[in-house]
C-alpha cells in the first residue's frame, strides 16, 4: 500500500518546488516497490503532477533513481567528509560522531531502503549497481578508511588491518538498514535501532582503542 503523502494540486505549488517533490515521491516508490516495479506514472501521481511534467525534469527511471541517491544519500557522505576534515579532537569521538550522524541522516530515514533495493536488484541492473558503487560505496569506504588510518597513525587507535576493519565498521550498519525494511520473519523483532547503534559503537570503540586507553 502506497504511503505517499497527499499533495496540493500542481497549480497551487511553486514550479521550483516540483523537482524536490518528485524526488520525495520517487524515494517513497523505490523503497516501497523496488526499482523494477516502480513506474514513473506512479511517481508522478504521488507528486501530484502529470507524467509529462516528470519528464521535464528526469528523462527516464534510471536518471530519476540516480537523482534520488544524489539527493538523499550522497550529501550525507559529503557532510561526513567535511566533519573529518575539520575535526580537532580524538579519533574515537570523531568515529562516534560520523557513524551516529550516518544513522541519523540515512539509517533512521526512508533513504535507508535504498540500501536494500541496491543489494536485492543490483544483479539485474548492472549500470545502477556501477553508479551506486562509484558514488556511494567507494566514496563512503574511502571516507571511513581515512578516518581509521589517521586514528592509527596518531596512536589513538591500535594497529589494525585498515581495509578489513573498514568493512567491519560498515557491515553491521548495512544489515540494520536491511532488517529495517525486511518483512517477517526476517525483520527486527525486539531490536531497538538506537540501542543497537549505541551498543555497536561501544563495541567498536573498545576494540579500536589502545589497551591503556581502554582500561
Amino acid at each position: 500500500m502506497s504511503c505517499c503523502p497527499e499533495s496540493k494540486p500542481r497549480w497551487e505549488r511553486r514550479k521550483e518546488a516540483r523537482p524536490q517533490e518528485l524526488l520525495a515521491a520517487a524515494l517513497e516508490q523505490f523503497v516501497e516497490k523496488g526499482y523494477a516495479a516502480t513506474r514513473l506514472e506512479d511517481v508522478a501521481r504521488c507528486a501530484g503532477v502529470s507524467k509529462g511534467t516528470l519528464y521535464l525534469y528526469f528523462t527516464n527511471k534510471e536518471e530519476l533513481f540516480k537523482a534520488v541517491v544524489r539527493d538523499s544519500i550522497v550529501p550525507a557522505i559529503g557532510a561526513a567528509e567535511d566533519r573529518i576534515a575539520g575535526f580537532q579532537g580524538h579519533s574515537g569521538e570523531l568515529l562516534r560522531q560520523v557513524m551516529g550522524a550516518w544513522w541519523e541522516r540515512i539509517g533512521a530515514t526512508k533513504a535507508s531502503g535504498i540500501v536494500k533495493l541496491v543489494m536485492a536488484e543490483a544483479a539485474n541492473f548492472p549500470d545502477l549497481a556501477r553508479f551506486y558503487q562509484e558514488e556511494v560505496i567507494e566514496r563512503g569506504t574511502a571516507m571511513l578508511r581515512s578516518l581509521l588510518a589517521n586514528g592509527v597513525a596518531k596512536g589513538e587507535f591500535r594497529p589494525v588491518d585498515i581495509d578489513a576493519m573498514t568493512q567491519v565498521l560498515i557491515a553491521p550498519v548495512l544489515m540494520l538498514m536491511v532488517w529495517k525494511h525486511s518483512p517477517a520473519p526476517c525483520n527486527m523483532h525486539g531490536i531497538d535501532a538506537q540501542s543497537f547503534v549505541a551498543s555497536y559503537l561501544d563495541l567498536i570503540l573498545h576494540g579500536l582503542l589502545p589497551a591503556a586507553a581502554d582500561a
